[in-house]
C-alpha cells in the first residue's frame, strides 16, 4: 500500500482552507500537514515538511502563488486554486497537475485526487498556441518554475530535453522537447531556424547570410551564433526584414 501523501494549503481565505480539509478529510491517500496564508509561510512550511502535493491559491495579497514557486525550489505536485477560470488556463500549459475554482466543488475535487493519485497531467493545451504575454510551468534545473515567453530568447534541443535562454541567464535545461515548444509558441514571435534551434526574434539583432545558402543568427545578449539552415530562411525572412 502506497504512503499518503503528504499535502499543504495555501490559500489566505480562511473559509476556503477550512472548506477544502473538510473535504480532504475524506481522503485516507492524502496526508494534511500544513497551511499558509501567504507567501512567506508557505516558504517556511515547503522547507520544514517537503510536501508531495501543493494546494495553492494563485491571488494572494502582497504575493501569488506564482511567486512562491518562482522563489523557492519545488518538486511538488501542484494543484492551483483559483476564482478566475480564464486566467487559469492561461496560466497552464503546464506540468501542474490540476486546477479547482472557487468555491471547491466536492466532485470536481474527487476527479482532481484521481488525477493526482493516477499521475496524469490532467489539462493538457496539445495543439493550442499560447499568448506572447503568457507562461508556461516546467521543470528547470531539476526545479518546478514559471517562464515568460516574453522573456525567452532561444531554445536549443537536447534529445527529449531542451536547454533554454531566458531572461540574462545562460543555458537552462528544461523537460521540454523542441517540438513540444513548437506546439505552443506563438508564431508571430517564435521562429524555428533549424530543426534544433527556436529563437524569439524580438532577440534577433542581425542575420548574417554566409555561403551554401546558409546564415549566421545573432541573438541579443547570447555569445553564442546560431545557424540558420536553408530550410528555414525563408520562414524567418517573413516575419522581420535583414
Amino acid at each position: 500500500m502506497m504512503h499518503p501523501l503528504k499535502s499543504i494549503i495555501v490559500d489566505d481565505e480562511w473559509l476556503v482552507r477550512e472548506e477544502l480539509k473538510t473535504l480532504l478529510a475524506e481522503y485516507p491517500e492524502i496526508e494534511l500537514v500544513g497551511e499558509a496564508a501567504n507567501v512567506p509561510q508557505a516558504i517556511d512550511l515547503v522547507d520544514r515538511v517537503q510536501p508531495d502535493v501543493i494546494f495553492l491559491d494563485i491571488q494572494m495579497p502582497g504575493a501569488t502563488g506564482f511567486d512562491l514557486l518562482e522563489q523557492t525550489d519545488i518538486t511538488s505536485k501542484i494543484i492551483f486554486i483559483t476564482a478566475y477560470d480564464q486566467y487559469a488556463l492561461k496560466a497552464f500549459e503546464v506540468n501542474a497537475l490540476d486546477y479547482l475554482l472557487k468555491p471547491i466543488q466536492k466532485d470536481r475535487l474527487a476527479k482532481t485526487i484521481e488525477r493526482l493519485l493516477s499521475d496524469e497531467k490532467s489539462i493538457s493545451r496539445a495543439g493550442q498556441k499560447l499568448g506572447y504575454d503568457d507562461v508556461v510551468y516546467v521543470l528547470v534545473n531539476g526545479s518546478l518554475k514559471f517562464i515568460k515567453l516574453s522573456l525567452l530568447r532561444c531554445i536549443i534541443a537536447e534529445g527529449n530535453y531542451s536547454y533554454i535562454y531566458y531572461k540574462d541567464r545562460s543555458k537552462d535545461l528544461v523537460t521540454k522537447t523542441l517540438q513540444e515548444w513548437e506546439e505552443i509558441l506563438p508564431d508571430d514571435y517564435f521562429v524555428r531556424i533549424h530543426r534544433s534551434t527556436i529563437v524569439n526574434f524580438e532577440y534577433v539583432d542581425q542575420v548574417k547570410k554566409c555561403r551554401n545558402y546558409t546564415h549566421l543568427v545573432y541573438v541579443r545578449g547570447i555569445d553564442e551564433l546560431f545557424v540558420m539552415s536553408r530550410r528555414y530562411a525563408a520562414r524567418l525572412r517573413k516575419t522581420m526584414t535583414w
